[in-house]
Order: structure tokens, then sequence, then C-alpha cells
């Protein structure tokens, strides 16, 4: 503690005497057993300042209110984790004292603020960099021009450059609230606020006030160039949070592109087929949890290939018992696999139960990091390029395998391809298992950002057949701009009418668009299917 109280010590060294520091620091213990939250709040700037070596004790003790006072004298004490008081002038063990003969040093709103800033300038002395970059924060957040002599002496010995531009914002703030300062000063630290730019440096650069016209003047343009910047990141923001939903729309949609292209199939259980991915992951979870707890890291990449396998069977088992009998028959294909939806949702809600099933976000995918202005969450991240990851390999599956061009030849004619010798009852059955692992994988994905419960794949059923209509059926590349495209309107509609009002608004506009180009933004080419 004294290692990190010292170098303030060297910095007001110059400011008082000997006598008038170890006065300075008395005053300031007795202010803080006052009943007084204005002498408290003044004692703690005089102990900040003081350079007693128990500072930084004594500050933090009080933060979390383990600073006790003792009425017959004023004498403070810290309590320990393990209950017993420690002299909080010293640091050293106080045997003798009880908890009934003290009092707890109380806080308010004012002085806590005082705290943070104190505690932020002693705190800039210690040898841990991620330390000093949070002390420099609070003494940039505080703007105390009590903190500039140990900001500037930190400065002088400050190596890290992230730190060290920390504390240049912090010197900035506290500058511009000093008085005295000259105008050149404070013009330099008006830019300084203006480089970091974000809404913090915005709001403190807009409650200046008795500032000279220079400065006042370049405050102002400040403020404006900050907020242009911070609506350019607020755009970006929300192109980011579009590419999500996007993102999230392509994995839900890229089976049913497949499955209605090739077959021309309203499969309304394609949603069920999203809610069985979700459960594998759970059930991958629980089983890795119960064997290899070390494991939990690797679920997710357990959890996909074992989606895919699982609801890619019950697509080709959909396929054999149900679909076969009743192509060319669209209502009646349609009603089935609604009902069908309904027995699987009710087989789940059998098996796991109807409440929602807790399904764990990995450490690697938890977090999220800044860019400029721009939050970007991991799990949101991951999942932007695993859903372009999917989307890559089913169009490499679609163009470089047997069955890819099988698949393909079926979509531009069946008759001919059936003529040709190819199976087309097996690529039908074989295209709908794809689509339903596909939409199993989705699952695995859906279960980081959404509840997975029974009623999971409801939510998607609906926005999948628009991105698949809107970007053309059968094509995988028009169902992935038509995903993100759709994903990015709704997020900028979002804000200006809401959510429910923005999904009828984005509604209407397709419906206007599919009168215009029934067969979407990029429709399949040939003959067969011009025809």
């Amino acid at each position: 503690m004294k290692r990190i109280a010292w170098p303030l010590l060297v910095t007001l060294l110059c400011l008082l005497p000997p006598a008038g520091r170890a006065q300075s620091a008395d005053e300031a213990l007795a202010a803080l057993s006052s009943p007084s939250f204005e002498t408290i709040r003044q004692g703690v700037s005089m102990l900040a300042q003081s350079g007693h070596p128990q500072a930084t004790a004594i500050l933090a003790a009080l933060q979390s209110s383990r600073l006790f006072a003792r009425s017959s004298d004023k004498a403070l004490f810290i309590k320990t984790d393990s209950g017993a008081f420690n002299d909080a002038a010293t640091g050293k063990l106080a045997p003798d004292i009880m908890a009934s003969g003290l009092k707890q040093v109380r806080l308010n709103n004012a002085v806590r603020a005082e705290l943070d800033a104190a505690l932020g300038s002693l705190r800039l002395f210690s040898p841990d960099a991620g330390t000093r970059r949070d002390a420099a924060e609070a003494v940039f957040h505080s703007h105390d021009p009590a903190a500039l002599p140990a900001v500037e002496r930190a400065l002088t010995h400050e190596s890290d450059p992230a730190v060290k531009l920390r504390m240049e914002q912090a010197s900035a703030a506290a500058l511009l609230f000093a008085d005295g300062s000259s105008e050149p000063d404070r013009l330099i630290a008006v830019a300084v606020l203006r480089q970091r730019g974000d809404i913090d440096s915005r709001s403190l650069l807009a409650s200046l006030s008795g500032q000279p016209p220079a400065v006042a003047a370049a405050a102002t343009a400040a403020v404006n160039a900050i907020d242009w910047d911070l609506q350019l990141w607020s755009i970006a923001q929300s192109v980011y949070y579009g590419l999500s939903l996007g993102s999230v729309l392509l994995l839900a949609a890229a089976g049913l592109a497949i499955t209605f292209g090739v077959m021309g199939v309203i499969n309304m259980a394609h949603g069920e087929m999203v809610m069985i991915g979700a459960y594998v992951t759970f059930v991958v979870q629980q089983v890795i949890r119960d064997i290899a707890p070390g494991l939990f890291g690797a679920s997710l990449l357990v959890a996909v290939p074992l989606a895919f396998m699982v609801a890619g069977l019950i697509g080709i088992a959909i396929e054999r018992t149900l679909i076969r009998w009743l192509y060319g028959r669209p209502l009646e294909t349609l009603l089935a696999t609604w009902g069908l939806s309904l027995i699987l949702q009710q087989a789940v809600r059998s098996l796991f139960g109807p409440n929602n099933r807790d399904v764990s976000t990995p450490g690697w995918m938890s977090g999220a990091m800044q860019l400029g202005g721009l939050t970007l969450t991991y799990n949101r991240l991951y999942i932007i390029i695993f859903a372009f990851l999917v989307l890559a390999a089913l169009m490499a599956a679609l163009r470089f395998t047997s069955l890819g061009l099988a698949m393909r030849a079926v979509t531009q004619n069946r008759q001919m391809a059936a003529a040709m010798g190819i199976r087309t009852p097996w690529i039908d059955a074989l295209t709908f298992g794809l689509g339903s692992g596909v939409a199993g994988i989705a699952g695995v994905a859906l279960s980081q950002i959404d509840n997975v419960s029974p009623n999971l794949g409801q939510g998607y059923i609906i926005d999948s057949f628009m991105v698949v209509v809107f970007g053309g059926v059968g094509n995988l590349w028009g169902t992935a701009m038509g995903a993100l495209t759709l994903g990015i309107v709704n997020k900028f509609l979002e804000p200006v009418a809401g959510a429910v009002l923005g999904k009828i608004v984005v509604l209407v506009m397709l419906i206007l668009f599919i009168q215009r180009r029934p067969r979407g933004m990029f429709p399949l080419k040939g003959r067969a299917a011009e025809a």
C-alpha cells in the first residue's frame, strides 16, 4: 500500500511542508468521523491529497462500507473479512476493539462521487496497467481539478500507450474545470476531448460554462462534430444488428430454400426442424456436463454435426412417409405439414417438458469487443460468420458434388432429369433431408440467442418463407441477399415505427415488391423454371 501511495506523496512534497502534511492527514481523518456528509466529502478530498500511506486502504474501506469511527475519540477503524478491526491510521490489528463501540461512516451520492475521484487519483500509480487505466477513467468522469497534480505526475512515468491516452483525456477533463488554467491549455483540452469523441466527452463539453469566447466556440464545434460521429456510429450499429438478424433469418431459411426450390413443398414443419436442432444442443450440453465438464467449451462443435444428422434423418423419414404422397397437391401438403408441426411440438413437450431449457453460451462466445463507437457482441459475431460458412458449404455442395448436380437437374427440369436416369424420388428424399439438416444447424445457433422451447420454430417459419420468396425460390444467393436486406430494413424501421409496426411495413413493402417481381430478386434461370 505504501508503494502505491508513495509517488503521490512525492508529487505533493513541494506543495506542503512536513508539518503541514501531517496536519492535513490528521484533519482529514477527523473529518471522516464527522456526522456531516459535507465534512466527510471534504475529508475524502483532503486525505487523497495528504500523502498518507494508508489513504488508499482507508478510502477503499469507506467505499465498501467497512470504515467505522469510535464515538469517544473519533478514531477510525477498518473492518476485515474475518470481522476483526484494524487501526485505519496505521493498518495494524486492533484486537481490543468491539463493534458495539463503533459507528459506521455514512455515505451519500456526493461522498461517493468524491470517493471515485480520490481513489482514481491514488490508483494512478498502481503497478497494474488495468488498474491505472480504470483510475484515469474515474478521474475523467469526475473531472476534479484537485486530481490534476497526481495525473500530471503519473503521465511522466506512464509507458503504456493506451493508459497514457486515458490519462491525457483525464487531465484535459480536469483542466477545463480548473480555475486559473490558460486559454491555450483549455483549447488543447477541448481538442483532446474532441478526439475521444464518445458520449461522455460530448456531455462534458456541452456542460462547459463561463469559458472564454474562443474556448466556447471550440467546444460548440467539437460537440457538433461528435454528434455527427455518434450518428454515423449509430448507423453502423444498426447495420450490425441488421446483419445479425439477417444471418439468423438466413440460417432459418437456407434449408427451406432447398426443399421449397427443388420440390415446391410448402413445409410448415420446417420451424420444428430448427427446434429439434436446439434441443439436440441442450442434450449434448447436458451429457458433456455429466461426463466431461472440461470439454464444455467444445459443446457447440459437437452439437452442429449431431443436429444436422438428427434433423436430416427426421426430414428423410417425413418425406418418405408423408410428403411423397402429396406432391402436386400444395393445399394438402400445407395442412399435413402444419399438423405434423403440432405433433412434433407436443412430442418435445412430452419428452422435455413445456418450460424453456437452459442452453449455456461457451466462454469463447461470451462478451463483446469495442470497435470505435461500435459494440460487437461475440455471440452475434460468431453467428454471422457461421451463417456465411453454412451458406458457402451449401453452395459448394450444390456445385461440386454429384448430389448437388442431381438436385440442380431436378430443379431445372424434373421430367428430363428422370429421363436421364436420375432417381428423382430419392433426390427428393435426400434434398428434404439436407434442408432439414441445415434447419437443425440453425437451431444450434439460435439456441445461443433465443429461448429453447417447443415453440422456438414458430417464431421463424413466416420470416423464412418471406426471405425465400423475396430472394427467389430455390436460389441460395437470393436467399442470402433477401435475409440480409430484410434484417437491415427491420433494424432501421424498429426505432422509428416500433417492432410490430416495423414488421407490418416490411410485409407491405414485400407485397408491393412481389407484385412487380413475382419470382423474387434472383429467380432461377431456364425454360422449365420460367414456364
